[in-house]
């Protein structure tokens, strides 16, 4: 039986005026050779809402700074179970987008575990993710930025619910 630890989690879907959106590149150190892209964002502090923690890991990973105001409502949900580091997670995470004309990302402020497991960032458009055999987080990253960008050629996104559920158990997700 695995053992969760339970995890509350705000990400970010920043995205640029070429309807691009920022992944990092990473690895879980438990695991070297798992390797994956992933959206900025991470856990949240005790009782942090979502929007702050969002607004204070985009500010970390990226040098954007934004206040919770400017990131609005949650646009996607979802539920997780992944492997990180040697410890198992059950994680609600919560979605902002965030759009940009363009950014120069400062990963100046990465904690000791980013500095030690991100390789990267790459600008992704949702072709390119679809047409990649790169493994990404979410997995259904295509679908969200289909419904959330409002382009009507992807396949449409399933209810976050309905994602979570049938995702199943993650073989290891971002921090």
């Amino acid at each position: 039986m695995t053992v969760y630890t339970p995890r509350r989690a705000a990400r970010v879907l920043l995205v640029n005026a070429d309807d691009r959106v920022l992944l990092f590149a990473g690895f879980d150190p438990a695991r070297p050779e798992h390797r994956y892209w992933f959206t900025p964002g991470g856990g949240l502090d005790s009782d942090e809402p979502p929007a702050a923690g969002a607004a204070r890991e985009l500010a970390e990973e990226t040098g954007l700074r934004l206040t919770p105001a400017e990131l609005g409502e949650p646009v996607w949900q979802d539920e997780i179970e992944y492997p990180f580091d040697g410890v198992w997670y059950r994680q609600e995470q919560e979605f902002f987008l965030v759009r940009v004309p363009s950014w120069e990302v400062d990963t100046a402020g990465f904690d000791d575990v980013e500095q030690a497991s991100v390789t990267g960032h790459r600008w992704w458009s949702a072709a390119e993710l679809a047409a990649s055999d790169e493994l990404y987080y979410p997995v259904d990253l295509v679908a969200i930025l289909s419904r959330v960008l409002g382009t009507p050629d992807e396949p449409a996104s399933p209810t976050a619910e309905g994602a979570a559920s049938a995702a199943g158990p993650v073989d290891g997700a971002p921090c």
